[in-house]
């Protein structure tokens, strides 16, 4: 079942099904069109159940071989479980998970191929760029409550508060306003909760340095080492595709020279035969 025309409709089918999963979020619709959604996923199931029977049934006489194929593994599963009496709303998750089957289009572009295998090589390094990142956001954290916790309880309280602002402000949202709450202190610009400004205390050169320094480490220094990291993997795994396909190009070209070789030696069979006539 290789048919490019089979395989856009089952990835239709896949869509339309993700589409369908999506509208029972939705309870007025649920309320007043749920029998006919019903029908479209049991329509849907059956579709799937369909599938899975013409690609093992394109493997005859070893419709065996249908299980050596992991993807092949996973939908049969999947269909399987939807089909299981009493599984009620789990088969909503079911029909849900064969959206993943949407992946096997990473076979056929081989861009898309690229990106995931640098994804793939990148997943060590970038481990060691996030666990850099941690003990930055830690170190920053413990500063702030000693800095500016007195000040700013609602920032930089203790330790966990600490953290979940910093991780904000890696998004670069509303960090400006946490600066100058410790730049002017609190009596002058307002905590979200005036009732807990009991300490004010203005610092702007401690929080000049410490704010920028922090933000220019861990949204531009680590942003582009995460960049680089994913870069360099597109490269290698570029290059890997490209040595992979040199062979295969090396024995087309031998495999042509054959076929040149055989029909020059058909052409002279011919002619030798007409010669003996």
């Amino acid at each position: 079942m290789a048919s490019a025309p089979f395989n856009r409709f089952v990835t239709g089918v896949i869509v339309f099904a993700a589409v369908l999963v999506g509208l029972e979020t939705y309870p007025p619709l649920m309320a007043r069109y749920g029998p006919a959604l019903h029908l479209l996923n049991d329509l849907v199931l059956a579709i799937f159940a369909l599938e899975v029977l013409l690609r093992m049934g394109a493997l005859w006489p070893r419709p065996l071989r249908y299980f050596l194929d992991g993807w092949n593994v996973f939908d049969f599963l999947i269909v399987v479980g939807s089909l299981l009496p009493g599984l009620g709303a789990y088969a909503v998750a079911a029909r849900l998970l064969r959206l993943l089957r949407v992946l096997r289009l990473i076979r056929t572009l081989p861009d898309l191929q690229i990106i995931l295998g640098a994804l793939l090589r990148s997943i060590p390094s970038i481990g060691y760029v996030l666990l850099l990142m941690l003990l930055l956001l830690y170190v920053y954290a413990v500063a702030g409550v000693f800095l500016f916790g007195a000040n700013d309880p609602f920032h930089f309280g203790n330790l966990h508060t600490a953290l979940l602002t910093l991780f904000s402000i890696l998004t670069l949202e509303g960090w400006v306003d946490v600066l100058r709450i410790q730049y002017f202190g609190c009596a002058r610009f307002e905590l979200p909760n005036p009732a807990l400004c009991t300490q004010p205390q203005a610092q702007p050169l401690v929080a000049v340095v410490y704010m920028v320094s922090f933000v220019l480490l861990g949204t531009l220094v680590f942003l582009n080492l995460l960049v680089g990291i994913i870069v360099n993997s597109m490269d290698e795994m570029r290059k890997s595709l490209q040595e992979r396909k040199a062979p295969s190009s090396d024995l087309e070209a031998r495999l042509e020279e054959v076929q040149a070789k055989l029909d020059e030696a058909q052409e002279l069979l011919k002619l030798l035969g007409r010669a003996k006539d």
